[in-house]
């Protein structure tokens, strides 16, 4: 088995500092939105396993959730939430369900490698569906833990 060792934790805490602050722009879309949804009843936190400040109750929408940099927006009350996959939504198999949470956490991810390059990116790729690799990726970390890179390579 290929192991590779985690880096340093102060290596993984600077990484998140310089994510964080690349994917500004998307976060303050997201404290705008989040802003506006407190006015329709919403409540927020801050929860560190996810680096996101998340708005639950949010007022607007089918239901799920919105991941903007470092904002999560949900409709819900919990982000430990089941919820089901894009593949499954589109009856491309039958898939257990996940954790509507590690899904967002992903796009959290994503956001703060790609910054303000994510949102054309997203769009790109086909937006809300199940075509789109962000989603797919999205869909795999929150099944297994780990695959949230959208452009990973496959095996030979």
């Amino acid at each position: 088995m290929n192991h590779v060792d985690a880096p340093p934790r102060w290596l993984l805490r600077c990484l998140q500092v310089l994510g964080a602050v690349w994917t500004s722009p998307n976060t303050l879309l997201g404290l705008v939105a989040g802003s506006a949804a407190l006015a329709g009843g919403a409540h927020w936190h801050w929860r560190g396993q996810d680096l996101a400040l998340v708005f639950h109750r949010v007022p607007w929408g089918k239901g799920g959730a919105l991941t903007l940099g470092n904002v999560i927006l949900h409709t819900g009350d919990t982000l430990d939430s089941p919820c089901l996959t894009y593949a499954h939504h589109a009856g491309l198999g039958d898939e257990a369900p996940i954790r509507i949470g590690d899904h967002e956490r992903a796009h959290v991810y994503q956001y703060m490698v790609l910054g303000p390059l994510f949102l054309p990116l997203y769009l790109v790729f086909g937006g809300v569906s199940v075509r789109n690799r962000f989603e797919r990726a999205a869909d795999r970390y929150a099944q297994c833990g780990r695959g949230w890179w959208p452009f990973r390579r496959t095996a030979p």
